[in-house]
């Protein structure tokens, strides 16, 4: 989990998109999003969720091995979601596998959830991988979110990071001394972590927060990038998107 965490944070700040302008990765990816949540067909949401991949992959430059791995998990549940629909949520059998029905219209159902949970995910996906968390809260500000709520979100955002490093360095403290060589020792080593996290996280971001206000923290902490999407930006966005929104027009029928 710590590990996860921070490469996505590190990866947020070092991609070949970290220059271009948040206002349009943002735009970008809700608007894909929304085109790949409301397509009442899996052919947009498949075709959004391969093209925000390869961009990830190969305009981003994130690497492969760890996409895969942060895909895994939404991939995993839409799978679960798309056999289980398959199997047990239908009323026109198609046929019968190991004694269980396949239901037609609980596989297209299926394929459907699928493939927008796919697309949901690649979109986001690609804000988060390619797009600091604090550009994202400073461009919220600017389309007129109250900024006690962007800075309340931002602190608890960094304070997550905190609680992670405490609960690591407690667990490899406890490891190093035996603490998980049993079954019973290891019960008693994570009720003692479980008791000392919240104080050990709680002293933690104190000592976070005085840091800051020696900074001369004031409540808000600026961006230092104010890049505006520019009309080359707008302009791909009204194409990709544009054609998204044509091809659901036009296949509104097709399925896989």
């Amino acid at each position: 989990m710590r590990i996860m965490n921070i490469s996505v944070d590190y990866y947020a700040h070092n991609n070949s998109l970290r220059e271009s302008s948040t206002g349009f990765k943002m735009s970008l990816c809700i608007i894909t999003m929304i085109i790949s949540v409301i397509s009442p067909t899996p052919l947009i949401p498949a075709i959004v969720a391969v093209l925000m991949t390869l961009t990830i992959l190969f305009v981003a430059d994130i690497p492969a091995s760890y996409y895969l791995r942060f895909a895994a998990v939404p991939a995993g549940f839409g799978l679960l979601t798309l056999v289980l629909m398959t199997l047990f949520f239908g009323v026109n059998p198609a046929a019968t596998i190991m004694g269980l029905r396949v239901y037609s219209d609980g596989l297209q159902t299926g394929l459907l959830v699928f493939s927008r949970i796919m697309g949901g995910f690649s979109c986001l996906a690609f804000l988060a991988l390619t797009t600091p968390v604090n550009e994202i809260f400073h461009e919220l500000g600017r389309l007129g979110v109250p900024p006690a709520l962007t800075e309340i979100a931002l602190l608890m955002y960094r304070s997550i990071f905190v609680f992670i490093e405490e609960a690591s360095v407690m667990y490899h403290a406890q490891d190093t001394r035996l603490g998980y060589s049993g079954l019973r020792n290891s019960y008693r080593s994570l009720g003692l972590l479980a008791g000392n996290l919240f104080i050990r996280s709680w002293l933690r971001g104190e000592t976070v927060y005085r840091s800051m206000e020696s900074r001369c923290y004031t409540g808000s902490m600026p961006s230092l990038r104010k890049q505006s999407m520019g009309f080359r930006g707008m302009a791909m966005i009204i194409l990709f998107d544009g054609l998204l929104v044509t091809g659901l027009l036009f296949t509104s029928g097709v399925w896989l």
